[in-house]
């Protein structure tokens, strides 16, 4: 029956390679190649139906002469492992706390600047002065009328006394005494009003001092002397805690019932060669309109090695399913009727290779997750499968 059917395919071969030859010369070179495509095709047909055939004698013809060739495998134990998925992302670190320090006073020029780019700083630390002229003025002049009230006080209160002795041994008019009383308490409220304003003046002339309102470290200080800093489009003192760091990324829309606050998370840092175990912080509520996606982040613990927008690998928890089968990728194979693994089992003291069709699950990492179709104790064949037939004889390394 085999030779056959490979007689067949030379013939077949044959006698189109001479329809072939005698098409004119001038045929038209793409229905040539077309009919190449096509003879390869019926070619790969036939060669799978020889192999298929001798698969099939192999197994029936029990007459054949010789023993069955035996294959040299090697075999894996199937035991139940706690099988987990995860969604792997492209994040960067970020600060909980940044800071971008602004005048109090509004925009004025820089005359003294106290902190330089990459600087440890406190807070309340003086980071830079503004010019402060014209409010040192302004408070010069508010003190100076300061003390000329209280001068004008001190006479007043004078004259109210003199004026009170004089009416008790009743010299004078009630009026005198009224209007001298009432000049003291005009002069008081001038005063507190004055002192007021002193204080208003003091607090104004210290906006031109700048502080930082955190602790961290000076990450951006674009600022220079006799620039305006505080106005649009002027330079910038950014002040980043390292105290307070974070994960962010953004994962597509699909997954938004798989991940929640609280789910764990592995964050790899390829430039540090660093893996830390955190957990989810926060889920974004709503979903970007351009992105399709949500943002997620998880906290991580104070590290001076890690820097905000530093670039981060992100493996989010989303299914884990205790006591499952997982077996290697490269062991599953395809064919006309779906997935299947070879396995190999003990038949007759001999041990030989099985097919077995499999429903799969989840892919994390090279180990793929098997919803049916093997059980604990199979024994996997995990090298040496290809071209192996259901029935073959086997050994093991």
């Amino acid at each position: 029956m085999k030779k056959y059917v490979v007689i067949s395919a030379t013939a077949l071969v044959f006698l189109t390679s001479c329809g072939n030859s005698t098409k004119e010369g001038n045929a038209d070179l793409n229905d040539k190649k077309a009919e190449l495509e096509k003879l390869k095709g019926d070619k790969d047909k036939i060669d799978t139906k020889i192999s298929s055939l001798e698969t099939v004698i192999a197994k029936l013809d029990t007459s054949a002469a010789g023993p069955q060739k035996t294959k040299l495998v090697s075999v894996q134990s199937i035991a139940a492992t706690d099988f987990t998925h995860y969604i792997e992302l492209q994040g960067r670190v970020d600060a909980e706390n940044v800071s971008f320090i602004t005048p109090r006073g509004g925009p004025g020029q820089v005359k003294a600047l106290y902190v330089r780019q990459g600087q440890m700083v406190k807070k309340g630390q003086l980071l830079l002065k503004l010019d402060d002229a014209v409010m040192q003025q302004n408070l010069v002049a508010s003190r100076q009328g300061l003390e000329s009230i209280k001068t004008q006080l001190s006479f007043a209160k004078d004259i109210y006394n003199r004026q009170k002795n004089l009416w008790d041994q009743s010299i004078g008019t009630e009026v005198q005494l009224i209007t001298a009383k009432n000049n003291v308490a005009t002069l008081q409220n001038q005063l507190h009003a004055s002192e007021e304003n002193v204080k208003a003046v003091q607090l104004q002339s210290n906006t031109a001092l700048v502080y930082s309102d955190v602790n961290g470290v000076a990450d951006m200080v674009t600022v220079k002397l006799g620039e305006i800093f505080g106005g649009t489009g002027s330079g910038v003192i950014k002040i980043v805690s390292n105290n307070l760091l974070k994960v962010v990324s953004n994962i597509p829309e699909n997954y938004l019932g798989k991940v929640s606050t609280g789910t764990d998370v592995v964050v790899f840092l390829p430039d540090l060669k660093k893996t830390i175990d955190t957990k989810v912080s926060f889920v974004g509520a709503s979903i970007d309109i351009i992105n399709r996606g949500f943002v997620v982040e998880a906290k991580l613990l104070s590290d001076a090695s890690l820097k905000p927008n530093q670039i981060a690998l992100l493996k989010i928890k989303d299914y884990t399913s205790p006591g499952a089968i997982a077996i290697p990728l490269n062991t599953l194979q395809n064919d006309e009727n779906g997935k299947f693994v070879l396995v190999a089992s003990t038949e007759n003291d001999k041990m030989v290779a099985r097919k077995r069709s499999v429903n799969i699950g989840l892919l994390s990492g090279d180990l793929l997750e098997i919803k049916s179709g093997l059980k604990v104790g199979d024994a996997l064949i995990t090298e040496g499968f290809t071209g192996l037939y259901d029935g073959q004889i086997l050994t093991t390394k």
